[in-house]
């Protein structure tokens, strides 16, 4: 690597903050009031650190660019890299998606080797519009909706990449969606995806995660899923019903409501939780047995850590890996990279305790062996 390369942070640190409180998105100041009343610590500043913590190797062979305070100057100078701050946010101690353009665009004037963004979709367009192709970035996963091309499977994986791309291991780039969803639609089941445009982001498929791809499985396979689950169902354990098209028939079957892009909650054949945040979820299941259905991320493989962040690492742990079932059809398994299942729930070492080697129920009384985790 020949001299000190210049790379930028943005950090939008409300991303995500709605997740766990079960928003369906952070977009808009009265969620993320909303969100912040329930108790819900941001998580972005954290994840950006782990993608940070994650390139000490380039200690001495980069100098970070960024904005004042909690936009990536307090996580940069944590993590022991030199810091130059261009700005600062217009109102002090809130951000907005301006501010986050406006460091963009000062990014691209300083003429950086590499932008770093941690967010979610609706930074991504932020940061899109400020620098279109000019400079590749990667993205840090931190927000509620992922199905933009241009963040890492994991903020670790972000770090990764920088660290292969500014030693000039991989320095090849490639065109990535910027996809972004209306949050007001999806918070009424409306899953309606819009492209935004490309920015230029390392090729390096270990790392990098594809753009969310809507699956269009056969009825009858659905069908036979959902079955097989609810053939299984035991008296008097609580079952938590993940977000998606796939886990969606195992509530029709049952003849109960359901929340598409929530989380509900299931006991004896009743619903008894419908779209439950993180901290309802974590108050359900105290005091009866639990298992988990969950399904994978069309096209990218995540069964946690996108869209479902209400599944903290605590209810993980709670539920426990073997009370975990994971649905999918075979068209589904066969679209991920490497058929490999991923899991970004924030905390890294239950990423590596998750790891591993699961049976994924893909038809009735039929088991696929998948891994989960990408090698270390």
């Amino acid at each position: 690597m020949c001299g000190v390369k210049k790379v930028g942070l943005i950090i939008n640190p409300i991303a995500g903050v709605g997740g766990k409180a079960g928003l369906k998105g952070s977009d808009g100041e009265a969620t993320q009031k909303e969100a912040l009343a329930k108790g819900i610590k941001p998580e972005s500043p954290d994840k950006a650190m782990i993608a940070l913590e994650t390139m000490q190797e380039l200690k001495g062979k980069i100098e970070i660019y960024t904005y004042e305070g909690k936009m990536g100057q307090e996580e940069a100078e944590k993590a022991g890299f030199p810091v130059h701050v261009t700005g600062k946010p217009e109102t002090s101690g809130h951000t907005t998606s301006t501010d986050t353009e406006k460091l963009a665009r000062a990014l691209v004037n300083e003429n950086m080797d590499l932008i770093l963004f941690a967010g979610g979709d609706g930074t991504a367009r932020n940061v899109y519009r400020a620098v279109g192709d000019k400079i590749p970035v990667i993205g840090i996963p931190a927000g509620v909706k992922i199905h933009s091309g241009v963040y890492a499977i994991n903020p670790k994986g972000a770090g990764r990449a920088a660290n292969q791309f500014l030693e000039g291991k991989m320095t090849k780039t490639k065109e990535a969606e910027v996809m972004d969803l209306d949050e007001e639609l999806y918070r009424k089941g409306v899953i309606c995806p819009k492209l935004y445009g490309y920015m230029a982001v390392p090729d390096n498929k270990k790392t990098m995660q594809n753009v969310k791809m809507r699956s269009v499985p056969q009825i009858v396979s659905l069908d036979y899923i959902a079955t097989d689950v609810v053939q299984s169902m035991q008296d008097d354990v609580i079952y938590i019903i993940g977000a998606g098209t796939t886990t969606r028939n195992i509530m029709k079957l049952l003849g109960l409501e359901y929340t598409l892009i929530g989380v509900d909650a299931v006991c004896c054949g009743k619903l008894i939780g419908k779209d439950l945040d993180e901290q309802e979820l974590w108050s359900l299941i105290q005091d009866k047995p639990t298992k988990l259905v969950i399904t994978a991320i069309g096209g990218q493989g995540h069964i946690f850590g996108r869209g479902n962040q209400q599944i903290s690492p605590r209810i993980i742990r709670k539920i426990g890996m073997e009370n975990i079932s994971i649905v999918a059809t075979k068209e589904k398994l066969l679209s991920l990279p490497e058929r490999r299942l991923l899991t970004d729930t924030g905390d890294p070492q239950l990423d590596r305790e998750l790891a591993g080697y699961v049976k994924v129920i893909t038809g009735l009384n039929e088991r696929t062996i998948c891994a989960v985790g990408l090698e270390e």
